[in-house]
Formats: structure tokens, sequence, C-alpha cells
């Protein structure tokens, strides 16, 4: 059912696609989403998720093999993190897990300054033509939007400075304020604004996936949007 809904909706072999899933609203295990997934796109396609990394006592720091995900991303992302051949980008805060073919071109030499700008796995999801799936998770939650603001023309845009703990060494890395609004002018709520937006103008398909409604969308289109949109109320 997961993989004939998956296809109905537009999910197609060979596709690259960033996913967020809230599996309260899809049902089931999140084994069983994922591996759905992975069938429709099949050998040629590529599952991408954001898992940022969450300290433990055991793993304070980062480490790339070893942080699980953030708590708050859902047990989506850690089913994804720990899949056979999965592959993580090495920033802390704007880690990415792919699986499948680009996976490795995807996470390669990710950025340590401005994790969601130019050169990172964001922004190569943008250059091959990806997509973004939504299976019932908050549309505030959409991490794209964090790379279409960090290229929107805005003034006076926050700069936050982070010490990590990465292989036993403190490593400070400068990024735009990805948590309490890129400018002041930024309102809150306000991804969950540009998404409804978006797709109220048409640009997302919408179908069931298991419990879900889902939301496909183009990668470049919508950080095209967004980026039109911050500019044109924020800049």
């Amino acid at each position: 059912m997961l993989t004939d809904d998956l296809a109905a909706l537009g999910v197609q072999p060979g596709d690259l696609v960033m996913v967020h899933a809230s599996m309260r609203a899809v049902g089931g295990r999140a084994e069983a989403v994922v591996q759905a997934i992975l069938d429709v796109l099949g050998p040629e396609g590529t599952l991408m998720v954001y898992v940022d990394f969450e300290p433990t006592e055991e793993v304070p720091g980062f480490d790339l093999a070893r942080s699980p995900a953030m708590g708050d991303h859902g047990v989506f992302a850690e089913v994804v993190r720990l899949w056979p051949g999965a592959i993580r980008s090495a920033n802390p805060g704007a880690s990415m897990v792919a699986v499948g073919a680009r996976a490795a071109w995807l996470c390669a030499d990710h950025p340590l300054n401005y994790g969601y700008g130019p050169g990172t796995p964001l922004a190569r999801l943008v250059e091959a033509q990806g997509k973004v799936l939504l299976l019932g998770s908050h549309l505030e939650h959409v991490t794209l939007l964090h790379h279409a603001e960090h290229l929107a023309r805005l003034p006076n845009k926050r700069v936050i400075r982070v010490g990590y703990e990465i292989d036993g060494e403190t490593v400070e890395i400068e990024e735009f304020d990805t948590s309490d609004g890129v400018v002041e002018a930024m309102p809150e709520g306000y991804f969950g604004e540009v998404m409804r937006a978006f797709v109220a103008a048409g640009q997302a398909e919408a179908g069931p996936v298991g419990g879900a409604t889902a939301l496909l969308m183009s990668a470049a289109g919508l950080t095209r949007f967004a980026v039109e949109t911050m500019e044109r109320e924020l800049g």
C-alpha cells in the first residue's frame, strides 16, 4: 500500500528525495516506510533526511558514526541514519544522512561554516532537481527553507557562533541563526506561512501515504518561491 501511495503521489524511480516524516501520522513501523520509499526510488534513486545530532552521556560530542539523530526529528531520521549503506555529512548541526545512488555525492565535503548554504547537501538537492516529501510532518519544519534564508538578500542577518566538540577538539562554527529567525523582522511560525502559501499556489502534489496526508514538491521550486517571498516581505 505504501509503495502504491508513493507512486500515485509522484515519487518516481531514480528520484532524489528529502523526506520529513511523522510516523504517528503515517502509521506502522518506520523501517517499513523507509523500505517502501527505497523500493519506489529503485537502485538509481536516493533518500535524504536531516538528522542534526543528539549529545548523549556516552557520546557527548559529535561523532560521525555514533551520534544519534536529534530526538526532536523523530524516529524516522534515526532509522535512516542506521540504515545499511547510509552516509552522513560531517557538519554537526546541519548533518544530513542519505541512502542510495547519490548519497556519497550529497554528503561529501559538507562545509562547517554556513552549513545550509552553497556546497552543502541542501544546495546539491536543489542542483540535482531533487524533491521534498512531507509525510504528515509539520510545515514549519521544512529544513530546505534554511537554505532559502541563507540565499535570500535580507538586511542585517543574525550570525551565531557555536562551539562543537568534534574528535575531542572544540571547533567554533559560524552560521546564520536558524533557530530564532535569521532577521529580527521574521515572525514566529514564518516557515509555516511560506509553506502554506506555496501549497496554496498549487506547487505541491498532495495525497495519502498510509494514514498521513503527504506533500511532494520540487526542491528548486520551493527554494525559489521561498527566496522571493522572504526578499519581498522581509528584505
